[in-house]
């Protein structure tokens, strides 16, 4: 073993020989010291499964092994599974150390947490939301439970980053700090994520004033092997009902079959209608077959007991398991060895695409992904999006970029969070019953994560606040909470910062099978497809808000599922574009190019370059069609969405779709006279682009925000001036 590995406390050692390791892992090797030092911050980027987890907490363990009062290590992470996950891995290595470890969420054992309470000791597991109901609830408990604290670690940061819940978590750390009158010698805080971009950027998002430095340890040697291939499908033209196993959806759900029986996959379907579709669609293939079924759906809307059984199905290894799933299976909960990792459809971002990757190729094998990528075919009325095959094109652009590029999106801190920031006003007067306002901007604004928050926007949000009774001042000027703030803070659901949508429980002889979206519109006699099963709908009862319904054969389709679609960066569609100047596809490994499509893909490859070409949309991103003139930015959705504005705000009839721009009845020039206008005579401001969307309410506390603050926010979130001015010059010069 090495040097490092001397500096572990001896009963660490000794687990660590029981585990039959040779030795540790560089990754672990090199944050062994940094950690025992407790002098910075540390973030650990590495592959998945190349043991991030071990290398935080073989040394935090170390340094707090003779910690008896108090808690040593609060870990937090964005899903309840993880944290039962973490606390199977953990039970172990703590045992030896003879140190309690608590999951602690809104499932957890209550007699777990009662013990915790009355002697907090060793590792606390828990969520935000969690802690935030502490802070508020037993802030008193809490000081005393953390007066040890030595690390507060961060699983999965990167689903933290620039997230409503980043922000809040990022506030209830500094909150806990203040709490516990660690602001002047603040709680080390460490990082662990397997995909974050522009990592020079991340220990800002980690702590936003800069109190500890931050090092940054990064697993350099691992060289995993990594096999890719993109398949291409064709919608036929038109198709009877007789015809359905002609459709591009059926062949892909045969190749999955063909691909996964009879061992672990992992497939990524993007939506919950299309998971529960191509699940009972493989379902019924192995009914077909006569064989036991290995396919099995795993989205948010279905039942706990659902999910936890098939994630533990595929933990035991024992038998073979496909999960069709969304996001939920995306973060680093243990599911054992999965052979392979199949994406249909391309993902909404590099990042989700390397983290759905990883969860493949773990010990020692390679890292297998397959990306199913189906195409309409071309008629006389096809629309540019089809010509384009824009969909394989940019399922390819993020392959290169994922594995020539080595590029994720990076995070985004520029963001105002104001109804995240309403939140945490509103909790921290519940924390302290009373607070001035100046010392609650310093807290939460000028020492915490709302950073960008001037004086002027606290103003203005906590004179909206005081307006809609969510707070009121004493006559001493401090703060407290309104009689509708209170009615906010008392009710179960205001932990969570983001909207938990009003559903429908869906249940089968009184067994919860999950639950539904109230606007799913479900009628009585309905049939519908979940679970990867079909069912016939008997009873709405509206009041208790239960869906009843009873197997049956044949029929229905998935329900309408919440969810809405993610912004597309800017250097995704820029290597789009790039692959059709180049004319080329292929990987760049060393001296040699690569190739990952198979023959159907490449026609339609083949199909979208002949477009782009005879279109000549390299010196011409605006051209028209009969009656409407498209415009390709190849940019992503802010600079598109910011185009579209600006034509709206001049009369012209716009809209977009897959980062392309089509404008009604309008010629070319005119719509480059319109874009010359603006160059001229000035932009609007984002926040003046927001003054005309319709719709800017999505987050949960924007109904108590001002107008103001709304369209500065929205602006913010979805426009890009300075980009899209950059552009429109670029693109005037072109086409002069």
């Amino acid at each position: 073993m090495s040097n490092q590995y001397a500096l572990l406390d001896s009963r660490v050692q000794k687990w660590v020989y029981s585990q039959g390791w040779s030795d540790l892992r560089a990754i672990q090797k090199k944050a062994i010291a940094p950690l025992l030092a407790c002098d910075c911050d540390v973030l650990i980027t590495a592959s998945t499964a190349a043991g991030k987890t071990e290398a935080f907490f073989l040394p935090a363990c170390t340094a707090i092994a003779d910690i008896s009062e108090g808690f040593g290590i609060l870990y937090i992470s964005p899903l309840k599974a993880l944290i039962n996950d973490q606390y199977r891995r953990l039970e172990g290595l703590c045992e030896s150390l003879e140190m309690p470890v608590t999951p602690w969420h809104g499932d957890s054992l209550q007699s777990k947490k009662n013990q915790a309470k009355k002697h907090p000791h060793g590792i606390l597991l828990i969520t935000p939301e969690s802690l935030e109901s502490l802070l508020i609830r037993e802030s008193t408990w809490l000081r005393l439970a953390f007066k040890n604290l030595k690390y507060i670690v961060i699983d999965e940061f990167h689903a933290f980053i620039g997230s409503l819940r980043g922000q809040q978590l990022l506030s209830l750390l500094n909150r806990l700090e203040h709490l516990l009158g660690r602001l002047d010698t603040p709680i080390v805080r460490v990082a662990l994520s397997a995909t974050l971009g522009q990592i020079e950027t991340v220990p800002l998002s980690l702590r936003p004033n800069r109190s500890l430095p931050c090092k940054i340890i990064q697993d350099n040697e691992s060289h995993s092997i990594v096999k890719v291939q993109v398949r291409g499908y064709t919608h036929p033209l038109s198709l009877g009902a007789q015809d359905i196993n002609h459709t591009a959806e059926y062949r892909v759900c045969q190749d999955i079959y063909q691909f996964c029986r009879g061992d672990s996959h992992l497939v990524f379907a993007n939506s919950r209608k299309r998971t529960e579709s191509i699940a009972v669609q493989l379902s019924e293939f192995c009914q077909k077959e006569c064989v036991p079924n290995e396919f099995f759906p795993h989205h948010g809307s279905l039942s706990k007991v659902f999910r936890e059984d098939l994630e533990s199905r595929l933990q035991k290894e024992m038998i073979p398991t496909t999960a069709i799933c969304t996001m939920t299976l995306e973060l680093g909960i243990d599911i054992g060895k999965v052979n392979s990792v199949i994406q249909v459809t391309a993902p909404h971002s590099v990042s989700s695409l390397r983290q759905r990757m990883g969860r493949s190729g773990r010990r020692n094998t390679p890292s297998v992904l397959r990306m199913l990528i189906s195409e309409n075919s071309l008629t006389r009325d096809s629309s540019i999006i089809d010509l384009l095959r824009l969909e394989l094109l940019q399922s390819l652009a993020m392959i290169r970029l994922l594995i020539s590029n080595k590029w994720f999106e990076p995070p985004d801190n520029s963001q105002y969070h104001f109804s995240t920031l309403l939140h945490q006003v509103l909790a921290t007067l519940a924390q302290w019953g009373a607070i001035r306002a100046e010392n609650l901007y310093a807290l939460l604004c000028k020492e915490g994560p709302f950073q960008h928050i001037s004086t002027a926007h606290f103003k203005d949000l906590l004179s909206n606040m005081g307006a809609k009774k969510l707070l009121t001042q004493l006559s001493s000027g401090e703060l407290v909470l309104g009689i509708e703030g209170e009615r906010l803070v008392s009710h179960f659901s205001f932990y969570s910062v983001f909207k938990t949508p009003d559903e429908y429980r869906l249940v089968c002889d009184s067994k919860s099978l999950g639950t539904l979206p109230i606007d799913s519109m479900i009628i009585e006699g309905e049939q519908l497809i979940f679970g990867a099963k079909r069912w016939k709908v008997i009873n709405v009862d509206t009041q208790k808000r239960v869906i009843h319904v009873i197997p049956t054969k044949g029929g229905g389709q998935p329900p309408k599922f919440a969810g809405k679609s993610l912004s597309i960066h800017n250097k995704i569609r820029q290597e789009m574009l790039q692959i059709y100047k180049e004319e080329d596809y292929r990987i760049q490994i060393g001296e040699t190019k690569v190739d990952f499509i198979n023959k159907e893909a490449k026609a339609l490859f083949q199909e979208g370059l002949s477009i782009f070409k005879s279109a000549q949309l390299n010196t011409r991103p605006i051209f028209q069609q009969g009656k409407l003139t498209y415009i390709l930015p190849w940019l992503g959705d802010k600079i598109v969405n910011t185009l579209v504005a600006l034509l709206i705000n001049r009369k012209f009839s716009a809209g977009a779709f897959t980062g392309v721009i089509e404008v009604d009845n309008a010629s070319v020039n005119e719509i480059l006279n319109c874009f010359i206008h603006y160059l001229q005579h000035g932009m609007p401001t984002e926040t003046e682009l927001a003054k005309s969307v319709p719709d800017k309410r999505v987050e949960k506390y924007d109904d108590f925000l001002s107008e103001a603050l709304l369209c500065e926010g929205h602006g913010k979130r979805a426009f890009d001036v300075a980009g899209t001015k950059k552009w429109l010059k670029e693109i005037i010069e072109l086409m002069a």
